[in-house]
This record gives structure tokens, C-alpha cells and sequence, in this order.
């Protein structure tokens, strides 16, 4: 074979140091993201070391908070040994205790020649490099990418590499402030195209060839959140088959910055020199045990954690509920619903409740009427295939609402300009008159009112009672294809066999205010939004007597008196609101009345269990106090944590509800019903483990990430936030890198950390052959389980097996494992 040119060894180079970054996804569609999906081919652990030494991140929390694990008793000496066997680990105990009392470790990102600039700078006295850089292109990437927020924008040249290089060459502010006068001169040197800038750099610096991919890599992380941005565009440019090279753009662009601080000088003293030097010793000493430490506590806080859910689900006894239940009920796989399903089937026996993900497997994109804002109802690996948007009752009365609120709408942006500045408020009093100072006090102060959609702005309330979201024929494909669709989703949903008189589809959604990440407290099925879309489209397509004839011809019988009904559950406030009840017969309004009387009861239960992590103690017995100051959390602008979102999750369960129904769980896990009896070919299960268990594990890698380091993977104090461009993301203060992630204030409340960063446990009631079949099939899915990115196990009466390194291992609480040949059951 002939040997690779340099442009296509270059481009290899290129297009795996991008393939390592992960997309984020802007802030009005938010949905947890796993920001190391693109290692998932690395071991966790081979993982681990790579970012500790090309980015300086960790994948742990620091040593303090395993010390204080220890000390609580949260994590057993027995944890400890598994944890030091499975990883290979020859310290005892005493040591690895001992090496918890060390400082922690910091651990510093592979240093680039901008690092060894900075290195002979006075730093008291002088603004660094690497600090200005990130500033640079961070705001030229913010003005760039801004279709909302800016006043200004860049040249429209091609590509954002284009654009930043024409509007260095005119740009002396980095000149100036850091007394580099021949920046703009030199920025005309570079490569017009960005791959050739890419390989000129890597020539001008004399990277070995065998360090480019690190180099790269380490290049690029030094603008992780911008990076992030870039690969969100080229993921949705590839879910609609196409691609996008903007990363490859920023990398150019940070790159080509090593090149414009290089001085040309090589000499020993020189900075490329000392630059080679210290890249050189930091590989050299990649052997640092400290993150390798971390890692044996961290599995043991995971071998703790599994336990215990072992032990509960094991020892739970199995109660099936009502044999004929008057009322299902659909939740979101989603944690929360954990705690109100529990509090809910409490309630009653003829109660049933079902997990599903929370778009309903409705593949649908909406549009409200009257606007042109499009977005997605589904999860973000999917593309949606099915429209829909808002009817009224007649197309006259329909042309109207939207008529009208295009009116308010436009009147509201009219003040668009002012709102996009700071101190906007101030402005628009200033402007307005004191007559909008009220308001505005108004709207700052806590109250106790109910939650409004986004989606209802500019409808009045009548407008808002008269309008239903529908599916587009067109996209939908009529009758037919809407039959094909719903007996999809009641297969799915476990409900091919009977149904009850009642069924509920309840979506979820946060209350919150003042929060740019809001969307990642609603429905991540929903890419973000709250559920309440599909739960009316779902319910209206399954009332619709053709519909219901064409899923009866596919053998799934609706009865004539089953009525489904919409529902939103508030996970803020934990209230359930039952939709569109004018639709509802004079035959079911007894059945309605009391089971809203149910939903209450279940709300004051789960609030009350809420109510310590929320520093609501003293009200737990109070539950209309307690009901008000949770309304009051959620209206209140300054609330910085109106709940706790999916923090703590560890596990999803994917079982018939009744081997769960009654178990304590502790908003820990999410659940997803699953009856391997009913999916003989194991296509429902190959749907589980492809999608919702991918989700899940997005979700579960986020927290981690957002925990271990938020400084890269987080966004950091939330009270400093600005919004770059409207909704891309935010900046912690007026600058630096865009930051991605949840805010410390999600996972941590001032004096610990509420998260506790666990790799997900995945729990399956089904045969081994079903779950090797799926792991056969797709690589993706064999990736996360076999390289320990998630731990899968298998539920199985009154046992449960680990799949670990190709066999099933059955879980015991004994420290001692033996290695089996595949097939074979050894005790973990």
C-alpha cells in the first residue's frame, strides 16, 4: 500500500481529534448530553487517564468527598476491596484510606506554547495568553453564531475560520492590551483554508506526527464549550444527512493562535523550546496514581450504591395491583415520576402505573400557530418525521387566534432592542415611565400562581382553551398511518393486551423563573420542552374513532367506553393537571372527579417527601404551607434551586411494574415497564436499549460530568450567568469559553454535593439471550456496557447477574469474585 499523503494524514488527525467532542445543544432545547460520547470507544478507565492528561479533567469528585463517604459508613470495607480487585489495584485498605488524606490532587491540562509564554509573564501585573485567547475567540464565536441577541455581527464570510481570520487582520485590541503589535500583519500570513492552516501549524511547531491526534486534542479542549456548539452543528447537520466542518473551523482558529504567539526562535532558551520541554515531562509523567486512587473510591460508592438496589428489588415482594385496573396511568421514565407514581398507586389498587419515555414515541416536531418557531418533541438522537400545530374548531376561528397573536407578538418584540441590552429593565423603565416600574417589582416578587407554557405566549386565555395540537395530515399520513403509529406506541407501552376505562398520558414540565436552563429541567424525551404537546396529540389521535378502527384491524381492541386523557406533571411543585377536560363525556366525570382527588393526595405525599432536600422541613407536616412555598420557589426570580432536577440518579430499572410497585426507590431511578413475555421476538427490548437506555445514560454522564468537573463540563455559578446569542448557551461573567453543562448549583447546594457522580446501573428483567442479541446488534450499545460506560445487569426472580468482561457474573455482597468462562454464572 502506498503511504498516506500528508494532507490525508493531517485530515485523519483532524477528524479524530473532533470525533472527541461531544454536542451541546442550545438553551431553549436543552437535554442532557454524555460530553464524553465521543470516547465511548476507550475503556472508562483508559477514558480517564486520556482526559486527565490531554485536558487536565477529571472523572471523580475530589478525595474530600470519599473521606467523608468513608466516615458516614456510606461505603463498606468490603465496597473497597471489590472496587481495588476489579481495577487491578495491589494497595490495601489502610493505603488507599491513607491516600484519601493527601491534598487533592490538581491536575493540569497538556501544556501548549501559549502556557510556556505565559510562564515568563508577571501575572500580577499582566493579562495572560491563554486567558486572552479563550476571551477572543470566545466573544468572536458569540457574535458569529448570534441570530437573537447581537447589535453587531462579523463579515459574512465563508465559514467561521473566513471570518475570523479577515476580521483579525483589521482588529487591534489583542494588540493593544497585549502589547503585540504585528498581530494583524501576521494573522494576513495565514492559510486561507483551515485544514491547511491546521497542517501548517502542526509543521510550523514540529509536532511529531505520532502526537498529533493528542496535540489536537489538547488544541481544541482548550475551548471546550465552543467546541461543543460546533459539534451540535454537525450533528443536526447530520441527522438530515449532511455534514458541518465549523469545528474544524475553531480548531483552526485556536491553533493558528500557537502559531501567531510563536516567535520563530529555537534555541534552548527559547519558548517553543521550554514549550517542548514541558509537553515532553507532562506525558512523561501521565503515571500519577492520584485520579487512579479516585477511581478505586468512585467504584466503591458504585458497588455501594448497587447493594443496595439489589437488595431492595430482590427482596421486594412482587404486588400486581388490580388484575382489572379502572385507571393506567403513563408516567415519563424520568426520576421524578418515580416519587408521584409511588404516592399515586398508594392511593388505590385499581390504580396502575406505567414508565415510558416521555414523548409518547410520538417522532414529531411542533410548530405553535400563529409563529414560525419550530422545534423538536423528541429525544436528540432522533430527527422528527411528523408535524404539528395548533387547531381550533373551525379553520375561520383558527385564522383569527393566529392573526392575533401574531399582533401581540410583534407589539412585544417591538422592545426587542432594549431587552437585548444590560440593565434592560432599567432602560425600559427609564423609557416606560414608573407605570412599568410596578410591573416590573410585580413580576420579581415570589407568588403562588400556576405554571405557563413558553408555547402560550400571545393567547389569550380563551384563545388558549380552544386551541388543541394536531397532527399534520400530510406528515401523518391519515388514518392508516396514524393506526400504525398508535398501536406502535400501546405495544410499546405495555398496553396491546387491556386497557382500563381511564387511561392518562402524562408529560412533564418545570415551573421555574429566571432560569436560562430551564429546558433542562423539562422532558429530555421531549428534546427539552414539557411533554404536554405530545400527551394531548397522543390522547386526541387514540379518542379518534377511525384511528381506534384501524389499531383494532391490527389487533389491539380499544374499548368503547376506554378515554384518554392528557395530563402535565409539575415537577417543581409535584401537581398533576389533568388537559382538555371539556372533551371529557358526562359518562366519565365521576371517574375524573375522584381520580383528581387521588392525583392531590399524591401531590401533598410526594411533596413531602421532597421537602428536606428542598430545606423545607420544619413544613412537612403543613402541607398547604408546604404546598405554598414550593408554588413560591418556583415563581421566585432569585430561587437559584427551585429542585433538584434529575440529580442523584443511578439506576434504571427495566421491569414489569409489579415487581416495583411499593418499592422505595429515592428518586433514584428511572422506570421503564418491560414484560419480556409479551416481546417474544425481542424488538421491544432492542428499542429499549437503543433509545431510552441511551437517554438515561446521557442524563446519568451529565450529572457525572457536571460533578467531577464543572469547570470544563459545567457552567459553572449560576448568578454570574449571561446568555450569549439569545440561546446558545451562557458565559460565566462577561467572557471566557462558552460554558455547557448544568450549573453548580444543580448538583451542589452550598455545602455538599447533591449529586453523587455514579455510573448508571441498568437493570433488565429478561432472558441473557435477548440482552446478548441486542449487544450483538449494535455496537453502540456493546461500546457502553463492555468498556464500563454504564454497567448492565439482569433480573431474574430473586437473583441478579453482572455482565462484566463478556459473561454474566451473579451479584452477591460478598468482596470475593471468580473468573468463569462466558456462559457461566460466578459470584461478583
Amino acid at each position: 500500500m502506498p503511504e498516506p499523503t500528508l494532507e490525508t494524514a493531517v485530515n485523519a488527525a483532524i477528524d479524530a481529534a473532533i470525533d472527541t467532542v461531544a454536542p451541546t445543544w442550545p438553551l431553549d432545547r436543552m437535554i442532557a448530553v454524555n460530553p464524553y460520547w465521543g470516547r465511548i470507544h476507550q475503556h472508562f478507565e483508559e477514558a480517564r487517564q486520556s482526559l486527565a492528561h490531554i485536558a487536565g479533567s477529571p472523572l471523580a469528585l475530589a478525595p474530600a468527598h470519599y473521606r467523608e463517604a468513608w466516615e458516614r459508613g456510606d461505603i463498606a470495607p468490603a465496597d473497597l476491596e471489590r472496587a481495588a480487585q476489579e481495577l487491578g489495584f495491589a494497595l490495601s485498605i489502610r493505603q488507599l484510606v491513607a491516600a484519601l488524606q493527601e491534598d487533592d490532587c490538581h491536575l493540569r491540562p497538556a501544556p501548549l506554547l501559549s502556557d510556556a509564554l505565559d510562564s515568563q509573564r508577571d501575572l500580577q501585573h499582566e493579562p495572560a495568553w491563554c486567558d486572552t485567547l479563550t476571551h477572543q475567540v470566545a466573544q468572536f464565536c458569540g457574535a458569529y453564531f448570534d441570530r437573537d441577541q447581537a447589535d453587531w455581527q462579523p463579515t459574512t464570510a465563508p465559514g467561521l475560520y473566513a471570518s475570523w481570520r479577515s476580521a483579525l487582520t483589521r482588529d487591534h485590541s489583542v494588540a493593544l492590551l497585549m502589547k503585540a503589535a504585528d498581530i494583524p500583519a501576521r494573522a494576513a500570513d495565514l492559510a486561507v483554508e483551515p485544514e491547511r492552516q491546521i497542517a501548517r501549524a502542526l509543521q510550523q511547531l514540529a509536532v511529531p506526527e505520532s502526537d498529533w491526534n493528542l496535540y489536537l486534542q489538547a488544541v481544541v479542549m482548550r475551548l471546550s464549550g465552543w467546541a461543543a456548539w460546533c459539534a451540535y452543528l454537525r450533528w443536526q447537520a447530520r441527522l438530515a444527512d449532511a455534514d458541518d466542518r465549523t469545528l474544524v473551523d475553531l480548531l483552526a482558529i485556536r491553533l493558528s493562535w500557537e502559531c501567531l504567539l510563536d516567535d520563530g526562535r529555537r534555541s534552548a532558551d527559547s519558548v517553543w523550546s521550554r514549550w517542548q520541554n514541558n509537553w515532553q515531562r507532562h506525558f512523561q509523567a501521565a503515571g500519577d496514581s492520584a485520579p487512579a486512587v479516585q477511581a478505586v473510591w468512585q467504584r466503591a460508592e458504585e458497588i455501594s450504591y448497587q447493594n443496595s438496589l439489589v437488595g431492595t428489588l430482590t427482596t421486594a415482594p412482587v404486588s400486581a395491583g388490580s388484575a382489572t385496573p379502572e385507571v393506567q396511568a403513563a408516567f415519563c421514565i424520568d426520576v421524578r415520576s418515580e416519587v408521584f407514581r409511588r404516592h399515586l398507586e398508594s392511593q388505590s389498587q385499581r390504580i396502575q402505573t406505567i414508565g415510558f419515555a416521555g414523548f409518547f414515541g410520538l417522532p414529531i416536531s411542533y410548530t405553535p400557530l400563529g409563529t414560525t418557531a419550530t422545534r423538536p418533541q423528541l429525544p436528540g438522537l432522533l430527527a422528527p418525521a411528523i408535524a404539528i400545530t395548533d387547531h381550533a374548531a373551525d379553520e375561520a376561528s383558527g385564522r383569527q387566534i393566529a392573526q392575533r397573536r401574531d399582533g401581540r407578538l410583534r407589539a412585544a418584540l417591538g422592545w426587542r432592542n432594549f431587552q437585548s441590552l444590560p440593565l434592560s429593565a432599567f432602560t425600559l423603565v427609564e423609557t416606560m415611565g414608573l407605570g412599568y416600574l410596578a410591573k416590573l417589582v410585580k413580576r420579581t416578587l415570589p407568588g403562588i400562581g400556576d405554571q405557563r407554557s413558553d408555547a402560550d405566549r400571545g393567547l389569550s386565555a380563551s384563545d388558549r382553551q380552544e386551541l388543541r395540537p394536531m397532527l399534520d395530515e400530510d406528515s401523518a399520513g391519515g388514518a392508516a398511518a396514524q393506526a400504525e403509529l398508535a398501536a406502535q406506541v400501546l405495544t410499546g407501552m405495555g398496553l396491546g393486551g387491556s386497557l382500563a376505562r381511564l387511561v392518562l398520558l402524562i408529560g412533564h414540565g418545570s415551573q421555574v423563573r429566571n432560569n436560562p436552563h430551564r429546558a433542562g429541567l423539562d422532558c429530555g424525551a421531549c428534546c427539552g420542552q414539557t411533554g404536554e404537546v405530545n400527551a394531548r396529540a397522543l390522547s386526541a389521535m387514540l379518542n379518534d374513532p377511525a384511528v381506534r378502527e384501524g389499531v383494532r384491524e391490527r389487533g389491539i381492541d380499544i374499548p368503547a367506553d376506554t378515554l384518554f386523557v392528557a395530563g402535565l406533571h409539575n415537577t417543581t411543585t409535584d401537581e398533576v393537571q389533568l388537559l382538555d377536560l371539556d372533551t371529557v363525556p358526562a359518562s366519565h366525570s365521576q371517574a375524573i372527579g375522584q381520580l383528581t382527588s387521588e392525583l392531590e393526595a399524591a401531590g401533598r405525599e410526594a411533596r413531602r417527601e421532597r421537602a428536606p432536600a428542598l430545606g423545607l422541613s420544619p413544613l412537612v407536616d403543613e402541607p398547604r404551607a408546604l404546598h405554598r412555598a414550593m408554588r413560591q420557589r418556583a415563581n421566585d426570580w432569585a430561587q437559584t434551586r427551585p429542585e433538584w432536577g434529575l440529580a442523584n440518579n443511578a439506576a434504571f430499572v427495566v421491569a414489569p411494574r409489579s415487581t416495583t410497585r411499593g418499592v422505595d426507590l429515592q428518586g433514584r431511578s428511572f422506570l421503564h415497564d418491560y414484560d419480556y413475555r409479551r416481546d417474544p421476538d425481542g424488538a421491544l427490548l432492542e428499542q429499549i436499549m437503543t433509545a431510552p437506555m441511551i437517554v438515561t445514560h446521557w442524563i446519568n454522564m451529565q450529572y457525572l460530568a457536571s460533578s467531577a468537573d464543572n469547570r470544563r463540563f459545567g457552567s459553572g455559578n449560576k448568578t454570574l450567568h449571561n446568555v450569549v446569542g439569545g440561546r446558545l448557551g451562557v458565559f460565566e461573567g462577561n467572557g471566557g469559553d462558552l460554558r455547557i453543562g448544568l450549573p453548580l448549583q444543580s448538583v451542589h447546594d452550598g455545602e455538599r454535593w447533591r449529586h453523587r457522580p455514579l455510573r448508571l446501573s441498568v437493570v433488565i428483567r429478561a432472558p441473557r439471550e435477548s440482552i446478548e442479541a441486542v449487544l450483538a446488534k449494535h455496537p453502540t450499545v456493546r461500546q457502553l456496557v463492555e468498556n464500563q460506560w454504564l454497567y448492565l445487569l439482569r433480573w431474574e426472580g430473586e437473583r441478579i447477574e453482572l455482565y462484566r468482561a463478556g459473561h454474566w457474573q451473579e451479584w452477591t455482597n460478598k468482596s470475593q469474585q471468580s473468573s468463569q468462562p462466558q456462559g457461566e454464572v460466578s459470584h461478583v
